[in-house]
């Protein structure tokens, strides 16, 4: 027996494997199935192409555990492999001899195999300190073992082996400090990594696994002994694979509370079958209600990507935007191109195609589901309604066209939500914007001062509520020629032309009294002007400049010691109201007592704001002062 050193400057390149390539340890478990996977599709494939060939038994993959030992086989009943393919294959690291298999097919014949790079096998040396191969090849009467510890070369003889096939024994090493090699000795480890990886390998995998089994009578107690019993570790042929026809929505839906942990049926389950330049087959749910932490920077997000069943990537987060991080599921694949070890996706034209694909028939179902089931559109969107409107305003507007028509609003004339498209549909001829109102809810929004000349008017105005709205109405700017506008806005237009006249009047007749008032609160307000927009109320106050009053509340409670950004705030009065009138006189006898009117109705205003009081025992000393 000679021992033969590996070629292709394989000490370097097993080494660069071994340490670098893989991510976790644990995928040598799946690299390994996968190859068995594949030389059993080879036989399956050279049973149906030989017409001279016998009826094959049944084809599966057998995984043998030795905890004395610390050996893990993996047996399969595949083509196997001659002396000459143990020596190209097995030699030579980095030569695929399933790509080969596939480059020699015509174009008319399929394949599902997976493996292309020829690194996998060596992936056993991440947590096997000696790894034997016994093959024997379809239709020869010779088998061979293949043993080697590492880099340091391999050696091959003849061995028996009574059937086709191949089993990989690895040796794993011991237990190290910080690595935990002896967890891949342990039935259940196994089990669930046969699971998260392979479950969808469309041969069984099978092992012996020991059960608990009650051997009482009936009538007696319980008495429970450990049988083993060989067991199928993998479902095979995966739901998003069947004819939708042959699934009920009770599968998908328990499908879908198993795999993703939620106790809740999905609200949509969305089916993909596509065929053509790229071809892939997609399950995806958008869940009931936001998982805990939905919207914390730890929450995951992404798609199970998987290859001809084999799982890829957990999350793939390049396959949903991030304004629907919300929908799980799974995308399944075999055009993909796929890196060396299977765990990273490269950035490619296919997996272009399938995102954007996706991202248009998430969208297309949320569509249908607010036309055809508001009901459950408003459960959709009390649960993902910010994620939808973060993704306007955080990318300033680059997603507006995707995204305008899902956005839903409270408003002041129609029960439950509305969107901008019913909204404008409902404006009367005279009404120029679609105007919105801002509040911590509906109920603070209707009782705001300057709601009153809308609502006379006859204007539908929508509830902003969110602290995030008004970025989003900023973002838009408009919904088809109408531009969004806050009812506070001074360019609101509310007044009619008479009303125009007479607030331009007043103002020009109480100009002094108005920068009386503006220089009193310099440093609070950048102007005080007769306002346009209140009618019984006596004081508000809006923002002039980018940033509102709403957002300056929401930069407000941002973290972080740095400066946070304020609006320019305008102290608006309303020259028919009594309190303006009392402002009035006493600036003419009193400008002392203005300037404490002038105090108490800022204060005033950012009470209405529902801003906090800068000084609050100042402003009630302030008010106690007056009596």
């Amino acid at each position: 027996m000679e021992k033969k050193n590996f070629k292709a400057e394989s000490k370097r390149l097993m080494d660069l494997m071994i340490n670098s390539i893989y991510t976790h340890k644990e995928i040598f478990l799946r690299e390994i199935i996968s190859n068995a996977s594949d030389a059993l599709d080879k036989l399956h494939f050279v049973s149906l192409t030989d017409t001279t060939a016998e009826k094959l038994p049944e084809l599966f993959i057998k995984i043998y555990l030795n905890k004395e030992d610390r050996t893990i086989t993996v047996a399969d009943n595949g083509i196997g492999m001659s002396l000459e393919e143990l020596e190209d294959n097995l030699g030579t690291i980095a030569k695929s001899g399933s790509l080969q298999f596939k480059n020699d097919l015509s174009e008319d014949e399929k394949s599902d195999i997976i493996g292309q790079f020829g690194v996998g096998f060596y992936s056993a040396f991440m947590v096997a300190d000696e790894v034997t191969v016994n093959t024997k090849k379809y239709g020869s009467d010779k088998a061979y073992q293949w043993k080697s510890s590492g880099a340091d070369g391999y050696t091959i003889e003849e061995t028996a082996k009574e059937n086709c096939g191949t089993e990989i024994i690895m040796h794993i090493r011991e237990d190290a400090e910080g690595e935990d090699y002896s967890q891949y000795l342990e039935s259940y480890k196994i089990q669930s990594l046969v699971k998260k990886y392979s479950d969808y390998i469309s041969f069984p995998i099978k092992m012996d696994v020991e059960t608990s089994v009650n051997t009482a009578k009936e009538g007696e107690e319980p008495k429970y002994e450990q049988v083993t019993e060989e067991k199928v570790l993998n479902s095979m042929v995966p739901i998003w694979r069947k004819n939708k026809n042959e699934v009920t929505q009770e599968e998908y839906n328990n499908y879908y509370k198993e795999k993703f942990m939620d106790m809740t049926d999905p609200l949509v389950t969305i089916n993909v079958s596509a065929e053509g330049t790229v071809s892939y087959k997609a399950l995806m749910f958008i869940p009931a209600a936001a998982p805990y932490g939905y919207y914390s920077k730890e929450a995951d997000k992404g798609l199970q990507l998987y290859s001809n069943g084999v799982m890829i990537m957990d999350r793939c987060e390049q396959l949903v935007p991030d304004y629907f991080r919300f929908v799980k599921g799974v995308v399944d694949s075999q055009d993909l191109s796929l890196n060396i070890s299977r765990e990273l996706l490269q950035h490619d034209r296919q997996l272009n195609i399938i995102a954007k694909n996706i991202e248009k028939k998430i969208k297309s179902e949320l569509t249908k589901l607010l036309k055809n089931s508001p009901d459950k559109y408003e459960t959709f969107w009390k649960a993902f309604g910010l994620q939808i409107k973060y993704g306007i305003a955080s990318t300033y507007g680059m997603n507006n066209e995707n995204l305008k028509d899902l956005l839903v609003f409270k408003s002041s004339v129609v029960d439950g939500y509305t969107t901008l498209a019913d909204y404008v549909s409902r404006m009367p001829e005279s009404q120029k914007y679609i105007y919105y109102a801002c509040g911590e809810t509906a109920e603070k929004i209707q009782a705001l001062p300057q709601t009153e000349l809308c609502k006379d008017k006859g204007y539908e105005f929508l509830y902003f509520t969110d602290d995030i709205d008004e970025f989003v109405a900023k973002s838009l700017i408009t919904y088809g020629e109408k531009t969004i506008m806050s009812i506070a806005d001074e360019h609101a237009e509310l007044q009619s032309d008479e009303e125009k006249e007479k607030t331009e009047k007043q103002t020009q007749e109480n100009k002094e009294l108005l920068d009386f008032v503006a220089e009193k609160l310099k440093d609070k307000v950048t102007k005080a002007v007769i306002s346009k927009n209140l009618k019984s109320h006596p004081v508000c106050l809006s923002a002039e400049g980018a940033i509102s009053i709403e957002m300056e509340k929401y930069f407000s409670q941002t973290p972080g010691d740095e400066p946070k950004p304020k609006a320019s705030k305008v102290l608006e009065l309303n020259a028919d109201h009594p309190a303006f009138e009392a402002l009035k006189n006493a600036y003419e006898s009193d400008k002392e007592k203005a300037g404490k009117l002038a105090e108490i109705l800022y204060n005033q205003g950012l009470l209405i704001a529902g801003l906090p009081l800068e000084k609050p025992v100042e402003y009630c000393d302030l008010v106690c002062s007056l009596f």
